[in-house]
Formats: C-alpha cells, sequence, structure tokens
C-alpha cells in the first residue's frame, strides 16, 4: 500500500469508510476472522479499488468472498493474487477451490496440483486435490456405473411392452 495515503472520512458525503485504506484492510480482515464475510467484502473491495497493486489486500478480498458464497469473484481475485506471483501456494489453492465450487473440476485439478506441487505438507491442499480428482474419475466414469440408490443413480427408462 502506498504511503501517502490520505485519510478519508465517512461523514464527508462520499458514502467512504472511516479511516485510510490500511484502516479499511486491517477491518475487513477483522471482520472475515469474526466470520462476516459480506461486510468484510464491502471493506476489501473498498480497499481493493484504491490499492488495485496490494496482493494481500486482493487476498483476503478473495477470502471474504469466497466465505460469502460469491464464488465466481473470488475466483477472480484468487487469480489476479496468482497470475502476479504464480509461486503463491495459497492462491493457486484459492482459485483451485473457487474453480471446483463453480463446477470446473479440470481447472481446480490444474491449480490444486500446483498448490500441492508447491507446500506438499499441507493436508488442506492434498485433500482438495484428492476431492477433485475423485469428482473428475467418477464423472469419467472409472467408478463404474452407479448402482440403485445411489445418489445421483438414475433408473433407465422403461422400455414399453411391445402392445402385448
Amino acid at each position: 500500500m502506498s504511503g501517502g495515503q490520505e485519510r478519508v472520512g465517512g461523514s464527508e458525503g462520499t458514502g467512504a469508510p472511516e479511516g485510510d485504506v490500511y484502516d479499511w484492510f486491517r477491518r475487513g480482515v477483522q471482520l472475515l476472522d469474526q466470520r462476516h464475510p459480506a461486510a468484510a467484502v464491502q471493506l476489501l473491495a473498498r480497499a481493493a479499488e484504491a490499492e488495485p497493486g496490494s496482493r494481500s489486500i486482493r487476498e483476503a478480498l478473495a477470502r471474504a468472498q469466497f466465505d460469502a458464497g460469491s464464488y465466481a469473484a473470488a475466483l477472480e481475485s484468487f487469480r489476479a493474487v496468482a497470475l502476479a506471483d504464480p509461486s503463491d501456494d495459497y492462491a493457486q489453492f484459492g482459485w483451485g477451490v473457487a474453480a471446483a465450487r463453480l463446477g470446473d473440476f479440470d481447472a481446480s485439478a490444474e491449480h490444486l496440483a500446483l498448490a500441492v506441487a508447491m507446500r506438499p505438507e499441507n493436508a488442506h491442499y492434498r485433500a482438495a486435490l484428492r476431492q477433485t480428482r475423485a469428482t473428475l474419475a467418477a464423472r469419467a466414469g472409472a467408478f463404474g456405473p452407479l448402482m440403485p440408490g445411489a445418489p445421483g443413480y438414475l433408473a433407465p427408462p422403461e422400455e414399453p411392452d411391445g402392445g402385448e
């Protein structure tokens, strides 16, 4: 964040929260930690708009967006962080889990595999990659047809009796 930030008063009719960008960031992270992701998104989006090059703000915004259920926005924010620093394992992980929530398991597997390659000791990364790969395998039929009664099982259509 830049050092010459001006303080902004919320009571000046601008609609901006009080404080400077760093205050918005700190309060946004605090709200996120207190499990108020939608409120955090509001402050962190304002901070990201004021400091678009800040990866720490963008990452916090992505976490808040994900926790608020805004997976497409979270994916774009994690993507921006990962493109700015491809070696950021957490951004790759975030991109992967957001892609999975959006149903793009190919992209999910790619970015989760990168995160695991960078931090193989991280159990969360490995578990997410296993889940995504299992989903891809199931969709490809690797486990055979679903058995009657299994979640997602669709009974075959009944054949006409031939007019007998």
